[in-house]
């Protein structure tokens, strides 16, 4: 009878529920021999060969510790317990087969006689002992383990990543907010501010004048008010209010807090900076209302430089206005001045034309003569119509006819004479003729310079008009009055107002990383 090798005692310690003590196993042969006697052995199928396959059949874990054990017994190198099934199944042997089972349970039995049992746990060549696989588990509790082993892993790096989350909140919102609030609660100077508003009116004009439907209204002193609120929003302001209330010395004082206080060798650029946070002006075009808001750490120096900002701004409407009207007066004056020297002028000129020779009229000379030559010639056809009725006679008389004749040539004569002198009056470049056409158009540029005269008269008349309406008056609706408390910082809206603005800055950061990782990761 050939001996069997001796295979290597199984650990109790992991055989669950006792199996490896002897009772344990002679209670599992008895057990075995009373299940198959009386029973007929049935043709198994053939059994799988593939790794794959026998993870599928689902063995039990005692099926496979047994199946290690016959592996090694058998001498087959097996790496796992599946392996050794395969392995055992490729020589011919079925690892579950009673008969196997049988012998393997009587030959782990301990010898008689013997006072101790050596138990010796079956190992692989050069595997380590953390390496024996733990009890097998079925497909559906292996899917629930895996389940639970991903939720798990899931929960936690939700952990980490909300940790994270937290870390980066308490670091870029949390800790800046803080010191924000810091600083607004306990660090930042209080400043008083006072409130004032004036409006600019302008002067009522007359009922027909050009821009009469705007008189009286917000829309007529636009200008004028953008125009003082820019002036009072100027360097040119905060030199004058420097020089007249020292506006850099009250912000130099060591008791206000770094942010707000002007250091000792500031700048013009530095302190026009704090003066528009400090000075606050809006015009509203609806009312045509400018409102002033002054902040400073003194509340009686704020109600000073509120009053001082209003009378610079009520001398610069003065001088707007008075330069349109100057201007406007100016142009009308200088145009009534020159058509008084033109008027001037074109009468000078007709009474040197009227000087110029003997005769005063011309004009007059030359219509007596025309007068007189037509007397003479009336005349002297008279005396021809009464020569031709005395000889027209058989036996005129001869001394009437000598008579008519020699009347006949007197009128020829003088005619003669008034002829000529018309001839001199109207000939040549100082005749009475030519002296009259330059009186009559002396006279004619005279009566256009006194139209011109009249017309710039008018003229001066209308802008004098105009200027007056043009004139601009500073009223002030609400005066700046001295604040018991102080008005800023606003530390509770401050301090949210910073929490926000960290809070946006950091979420359009992280979006903006989420999304430059994402594209750079696709």
């Amino acid at each position: 009878m050939t001996t069997k090798p001796k295979a290597r005692k199984y650990n109790p310690s992991r055989s669950p529920s006792g199996e490896g003590t002897p009772e344990a196993r002679a209670d599992a042969i008895a057990r075995i021999r009373r299940a198959t006697q009386g029973q007929e052995e049935v043709q198994a199928p053939e059994p799988a060969t593939d790794i794959d396959a026998i993870k599928r059949e689902g063995l039990t874990g005692r099926q496979l510790r047994v199946a290690r054990r016959l592996a090694q017994k058998n001498g087959l190198p097996a790496t796992s317990d599946y392996d050794a099934v395969r392995l055992l199944r490729q020589k011919g042997i079925d690892p579950f087969q009673r008969a196997n089972l049988l012998d393997l349970a009587a030959n782990d039995q301990p010898k008689s006689g013997s006072s101790t049992v050596k138990v010796q746990l079956p190992q692989m060549a050069g595997e380590a002992q953390n390496t024996l696989p733990g009890p097998e588990l079925t497909p559906s509790q292996r899917r629930d383990y895996e389940i639970g082993q991903i939720q798990k892993d899931i929960a936690r790096r939700r952990k980490r990543k909300l940790f994270a989350m937290f870390a980066r909140l308490a670091v870029f919102v949390f800790l800046p907010t803080l010191l924000v609030g810091y600083y607004f609660y306990r660090v930042a100077t209080p400043m008083y501010a006072s409130s004032s508003a004036f409006s600019i009116l302008q002067a009522d004009g007359a009922a027909g004048a050009i821009g009469g439907f705007l008189s009286g209204t917000q829309y007529a002193t636009a200008q004028d008010s953008v125009a003082s609120q820019e002036f009072l929003e100027s360097k040119d302001a905060l030199e004058r209010l420097n020089r007249d209330t020292g506006f850099e010395d009250v912000f130099k004082q060591p008791w206000i807090d770094p942010i707000q206080r002007l250091s000792p060798d500031a700048t013009l650029e530095e302190a026009y900076k704090l003066y528009k946070k400090v000075v606050t002006i809006g015009y509203d075009p609806a009312d045509g209302i400018v409102r002033m808001e002054v902040a400073t750490p003194d509340p009686e120096y704020s109600v000073e430089i509120s009053r001082r900002l209003i009378q610079y701004a009520e001398e610069t409407i003065n001088n707007l206005s008075e330069l349109k009207r100057d201007d406007q007066m100016r142009e009308a004056l200088n145009s009534f001045e020159n058509a008084q020297e033109a008027r001037r002028q074109a009468q000078e000129d007709l009474i040197e034309l009227q000087l110029q020779g003997s005769i005063l009229d011309p004009e007059s000379v030359i219509a007596g003569l025309r007068a007189r030559i037509n007397q003479f010639e009336i005349e002297l056809q008279d005396k021809e119509l009464q020569l031709a009725a005395l000889l027209d006679n058989l036996r005129p008389n001869q001394a009437k006819v000598d008579g008519v004749r020699a009347d006949i040539e007197r009128l020829e004569t003088v005619l003669a004479e008034l002829n000529a002198e018309m001839l001199d009056v109207s000939a040549g470049e100082n005749s009475l003729a030519r002296l009259n056409v330059r009186i009559q158009m002396a006279q004619a540029d005279l009566a256009s310079r006194d139209m011109m005269l009249q017309s710039a008269l008018q003229q001066v008349e209308t802008t004098r008009t105009e200027a007056n309406r043009k004139v601009r008056y500073l009223t002030v609706s609400v005066n700046p009055v001295a604040s018991q408390e102080p008005t800023y910082p606003r530390k509770f809206e401050n301090t949210i107002l910073a929490f926000l603005l960290f809070a946006g800055i950091y979420l359009m950061i992280s979006l903006t990383a989420s999304v430059l990782r994402e594209q750079v990761s696709s």
